[in-house]
């Protein structure tokens, strides 16, 4: 059967009562959560994610699915409303959307993000329907050199893409293998001080948790300023004929932008929503209102940001890689169900995983349908009182991390990390290398051995394999690139100081 037909199967199974009110709830608490500065999907999945042990598995799948599509839109509100990006794929949103609002068009700026968020959301998931199997197919052939290649250039590039020092990134990457490397899965105890609690690894979950949720509230309460806070007056969100004819070029630019970023490896959203901005800005009829509140600099970024959404579950789903924070955590809750993705999981899992895909589509449309006359709504959740919110955040952090084992060992465990969490915080140490190492560096351990194993400890058999060849070429370029930026950067530094001191 073709894809169409899987496809028409998944949407038949997501659209059953039950897995239609997960998805309905996953949208909203996706679109809170983005719309509250500072609390991102992958924090709501964190601490949501003691519901697995009870929670049917598609539900489930299901209504993550629509935290992250709901998160990626929420974030815009914030944008456009407090010129405060509640995730950092929406910071260019921020640029013409405040200055749209300020003058008046806050309600236009929320629609042409609402509706390019549905446009490119749309295609994004129909390309990754398309693609995600066809991309499994190919894994599936690979041997274990290419396994440790891929994984060595997927932790390489999401600690270098991250953050403007990639020093941090990987000192992140190096803290996140380190507690990765806890417990005693080779039959030797490493690093777990004698400790039989520690003998099974430290949980993801309370990783994630501790990391996203404790660090952050921690962060929040030591810069916490009682300044009242200016939101934007808005109305019912709708556009003009002049608004649609300026904004659906931009749509599909940010969508052909968005989609083959969130693909690759440590793509996100950041740069696909930066580069839409500067293609609109110098292909834009009215290149005068840039700086002052173009539609443009709002539609297009949008469209790139919900467009790398999708595009991210492309190396998730087909070869078991996350490249962001949220897909870390929906990776980990498949693997609580005995779920493996990769190259195995469309024969293996066949139906859940069209029934996910499908639930993309469904989550879009409600994203559309709830949103636009919500919008009025979700800006007066802005008004929370910070203390309070984090309050409840710490709670339900305390009580969702006790509940995966109910050993108060746990808790003392979150709070640990949790101040690992501030302390990234304060340092600017990015949390996503951390959390991807914690959950690839096992995996990178176990093919290693296998790939030396099967070798009887040939170690050219790492580089036996031509997609193998490709990784490490690639991982050259990047650290060659690295290393040519920094001698750059310190050259000029140089050249600045000889002048001053002139």
């Amino acid at each position: 059967m073709d894809s169409l037909g899987l496809l028409a199967d998944g949407l038949a199974s997501a659209a059953t009562p039950q897995n239609l009110l997960y998805a309905v709830l996953g949208v909203l608490l996706g679109t809170l959560v983005g719309v509250l500065p500072g609390i991102g999907p992958a924090m709501t999945l964190a601490l949501l994610f003691p519901i697995t042990y009870a929670v049917p598995v598609d539900s489930a799948l299901i209504m993550f699915a629509g935290i992250y599509y709901g998160g990626m839109y929420g974030g815009s509100t914030t944008s456009i409303l407090l010129n405060t990006p509640g995730e950092s794929s929406s910071v260019v949103t921020a640029i013409e959307g405040n200055k749209m609002a300020k003058a008046g068009r806050a309600s236009q700026a929320l629609a042409t993000a609402a509706i390019g968020s549905f446009v490119a959301g749309t295609i994004g998931t129909l390309l990754l329907v398309l693609l995600a199997p066809t991309v499994s197919e190919w894994v599936v052939e690979l041997g274990a050199p290419s396994y440790v290649a891929i994984l060595l250039l997927a932790l390489l590039a999401v600690s270098a893409a991250l953050g403007a020092s990639k020093l941090r990134g990987f000192i992140s990457l190096f803290l996140g293998l380190t507690i990765g490397l806890v417990g005693t899965s080779t039959g030797q105890a490493r690093l777990t001080f004698d400790q039989p609690l520690l003998a099974d690894g430290i949980d993801v979950v309370i990783v994630a948790v501790a990391i996203f949720a404790i660090g952050e509230a921690l962060w929040v309460a030591a810069h916490l300023r009682r300044a009242p806070l200016e939101i934007t007056p808005v109305g019912q969100p709708w556009m003009s004929r002049s608004d649609w004819g300026r904004s659906w070029k931009p749509w599909l630019r940010g969508t052909a932008y968005g989609f083959p970023f969130g693909a690759m490896p440590a793509g996100g959203a950041e740069v696909p929503t930066f580069l839409s901005y500067l293609t609109e800005k110098r292909l834009s009829k009215h290149p005068e209102e840039f700086g002052k509140g173009a539609i443009e600099g709002v539609a297009g970024p949008e469209a790139a940001n919900n467009a790398s959404a999708a595009g991210t579950l492309v190396p998730l789903l087909a070869i078991g890689i996350p490249t962001t924070a949220t897909a870390a955590i929906i990776l980990d809750a498949m693997r609580s169900y005995g779920i493996q993705p990769g190259p195995q999981l469309f024969d293996n899992n066949g139906a859940l995983v069209w029934t996910l895909l499908a639930s993309l589509f469904i989550a879009n449309t409600l994203l559309l349908v709830l949103n636009l006359p919500l919008a009025p709504v979700w800006a007066k959740l802005l008004r929370i009182p910070r203390p309070y919110l984090y309050a409840g955040i710490l709670f339900f952090a305390a009580l969702g991390s006790y509940s995966i084992s109910f050993e108060p060992f746990d808790l003392l465990l979150l709070i640990v990390l949790g101040l690992l969490g501030l302390a990234m915080r304060r340092f600017g140490l990015p949390v996503l290398p951390l959390i991807v190492g914690v959950i690839l560096g096992p995996d990178l351990e176990g093919k290693l051995t296998e790939a030396l194993a099967l070798s009887g400890g040939d170690v050219s058999t790492l580089w036996s394999e031509p997609v193998a060849v490709v990784c490490y070429v690639v991982l050259a370029g990047i650290l060659a690139v690295l290393a040519v930026n920094a001698v750059r950067r310190r050259r000029s530094a140089t050249s600045t100081d000889q002048e001053v001191a002139a």
